[in-house]
């Protein structure tokens, strides 16, 4: 039988936020329909349309501190690029880690919960 305390609870991105201040060249399309792309407010998508506007490294649709509180303004049209950025995976954990943020996973606040 599995011991629930041996079981790391899930990151919570919403005190985070790494990934989307990683790099300006991370947030871009590639397998999304253009149908949706077309919802992604254009304030959000860069000059040339290749992917998420940043300013500076940072997704200009991400609101909060990074590693204190943080919320992505688009969230349910968020791009595949951030879908696929999974919770303690190794892109997560790289941002992280950019940041000086724990590779441990932390207990999530409220209802918080990331889902790609």
């Amino acid at each position: 039988m599995l011991d629930s305390r041996m079981i790391a609870p899930p990151f919570d991105c919403q005190a985070c936020g790494a990934c989307c201040s990683y790099s300006p060249t991370w947030p871009r399309f590639s397998t999304e329909a253009e149908a949706d792309l077309d919802r992604i407010p254009e304030k959000f998508v860069a000059a040339d349309l290749s992917g998420m506007r940043c300013d500076g490294a940072r997704c200009s649709a991400l609101v909060g501190r990074v590693g204190s509180a943080t919320s992505c303004a688009i969230y349910a049209l968020r791009p595949q690029v951030c879908r696929a950025c999974v919770p303690g995976g190794d892109d997560c954990l790289m941002a992280r880690r950019a940041f000086g943020l724990d590779d441990t996973a932390v207990t999530p606040q409220g209802n918080a919960v990331c889902e790609a």
